[in-house]
């Protein structure tokens, strides 16, 4: 399992890459690890404002389908659309093919994340 130190981590395994303002989100390489073999990602809309810990898209394997949880709140900039014909990239680099970029309504929810220390003792539990 790969953790990228510098980022944050949800308990719902997704990643949290901040810039100014704006969050760049991903699932983790232990999330696609676990899934399997990735062939549908479903995306919001450029525009949807989503709330903390609310469900903004879904990822489906060969395994399950699983819903995808915004660690932060924001109106999202920007989607990954290479996914929707290339799911299986997820795959291949859980953290270069992030999912989505959003514009956050308060960047204190970005500091209550975990740390990569942090997220690797919690997936060891």
């Amino acid at each position: 399992m790969r953790i990228v130190e510098g980022l944050k981590y949800s308990k719902d395994h997704e990643w949290v890459k901040v810039e100014g303002n704006r969050a760049t989100i991903g699932i983790t390489d232990y999330a696609q690890h676990s899934l399997g073999d990735i062939v549908f990602v479903e995306l919001p809309e450029v525009g949807d404002h989503i709330d903390k810990d609310e469900t903004f898209g879904v990822v489906e394997s060969v395994k399950a389908a699983s819903d995808i949880y915004l660690p932060v709140a924001g109106t999202v900039e920007k989607i990954n659309e290479a996914l929707e014909a290339a799911p299986e990239l997820i795959n291949e680099d859980a953290f270069e093919n992030w999912l989505i970029c959003v514009e956050m309504d308060d960047s204190s929810e970005y500091e209550d994340l975990m740390d990569a220390t942090e997220y690797e003792a919690f997936c060891q539990d």
